[in-house]
């Protein structure tokens, strides 16, 4: 199975990159399934009904998110109905919404999609080590392909994550810094790793975000609004090709495709 990992969507200028780009990467590696970290969508924090919609037409299959999840208030109303939308599975119980699901890939085989927020210098949450256990059981009774979003801050963190699950799941991919690292690797049980699938918007900026904007709260420690840049859109991520019988990855190919 051949399964598309697109790394943090950034505002218009990521959703576009989606668009125009998701196509062609569809041929290229005859994608069965695209997974896409939708948390700073609209307007570069948050996800609305109308970006998720918008993100869905372009080809994305399920969206998953990570500490800005709640950042517009209308996800409440919305992500109960929405099962293509997941939020870290290890907030608190009682929390609107799912942290992980089992959905149907384009080859008709099942892939399992388990969303994790860290909490190394990020909010303090339930352990999502203990998080992914009680999903990855649950999602193994009905599928080998498990697909993990790691969304933390710490590189320690996610590459623990990683052997963590080894032998468990298909692959862990990172999230959150929006910068992507060059560690892609098959761990020795067959988890495809990658501590950060990098961001999809644009590049001509501090992550994301207009870059003097960024320096001057940098040099000024004074609150500043963090408007989305929109200088040279890339779409960052990573391509994994899963045996379908045993769960384990045959390869990862970290993607760097830039909107001409």
């Amino acid at each position: 199975m051949n399964i598309l990992f697109i790394g943090d969507i950034v505002g218009s200028p990521g959703r576009g990159a989606v668009q125009t780009l998701l196509p062609g990467l569809r041929k290229e590696f005859a994608l069965d399934f695209v997974i896409a970290n939708a948390e700073n969508a609209a307007g570069g924090s948050g996800i609305t009904r109308t970006v998720a919609r918008e993100l869905f037409a372009s080809g994305v299959d399920v969206l998953t998110s990570g500490d800005h999840i709640w950042k517009k208030k209308e996800i409440f109303e919305f992500i109960n109905d929405e099962r293509r939308i997941l939020r870290p599975a290890n907030f608190p119980a009682g929390i609107p919404g799912r942290g992980y699901g089992l959905f149907q890939a384009g080859s008709g085989g099942k892939v399992g999609v388990m969303n994790l927020a860290g909490r190394v210098f990020m909010e303090a949450l339930d352990c999502p080590f203990r998080a992914a256990s009680l999903a990855q059981e649950e999602l193994s009774k009905a599928t080998k392909v498990i697909i993990v979003d790691m969304h933390a801050e710490a590189t320690s963190e996610k590459v623990a994550m990683g052997w963590y699950l080894d032998g468990k799941v298909s692959a862990v991919l990172g999230t959150h810094t929006h910068i992507q690292t060059a560690d892609e690797k098959i761990l020795p049980q067959g988890e495809a790793y990658l501590t950060d699938a990098g961001m999809t918007g644009p590049y001509e900026s501090v992550i994301g975000r207009r870059a003097e904007d960024v320096l001057q709260r940098f040099l000024t420690a004074v609150p500043v609004r963090f408007e989305v840049a929109s200088g040279d859109v890339q779409l960052h991520g990573a391509a994994l090709d899963i045996d379908e019988e045993t769960g384990r990855a045959r390869s990862i190919v970290r993607i760097q495709k830039k909107l001409s």
